[in-house]
């Protein structure tokens, strides 16, 4: 019995367009991580970056469930001492919904130099404009509950 090992040659990448208006950020970003991976294709090499592009508009619009908005916070520390800084999600959401889309599909890619380069087909996009029309993307129907 023969196993089969995808290559770069032979990975055949697809665009797909994401809308998050309504949906739960996390799930949002678990589905939008196995898709960038390429663990929807039957091709799945885990050494191999088999991934399709996908694009993520109205960023915005994305919610978080229960109290979340006030009592999550987004920390990074400024590398010099007692430089941890925190933002409220609400605050955070309101200014860089994009990045925190961003920020939550990076926590579900592999800590490693694969991750990284998986991570550079993400496009994420605050409204439904986007530049990326000549790639003709199809649109992705992700299994989450919307809340509208």
């Amino acid at each position: 019995m023969k196993t089969y090992m995808a290559t770069e040659q032979t990975v055949e990448r697809k665009w797909y367009i994401v809308d998050a208006a309504g949906m739960p950020l996390g799930r949002v970003a678990s589905q939008v991580a196995a898709v960038l991976r390429g663990k929807n294709k039957p091709t799945f090499t885990p050494n191999v970056d088999c991934g399709d592009f996908v694009i993520v508009i109205n960023s915005d619009k994305v919610i978080l469930t229960g109290k979340k908005l006030e009592k999550k916070m987004k920390r990074h520390h400024t590398l010099y001492i007692g430089g941890l800084k925190e933002v409220k999600y609400s605050k955070y959401m309101a200014e860089k919904s994009d990045d925190a889309v961003y920020e939550a599909v990076k926590g579900m890619m592999p800590k490693n130099s694969l991750g990284r380069k998986m991570l550079k087909k993400l496009r994420v996009y605050k409204d439904a404009e986007h530049k990326h029309e000549a790639q003709q993307p199809q649109e992705l129907k992700l299994v989450v509950k919307r809340y509208n």
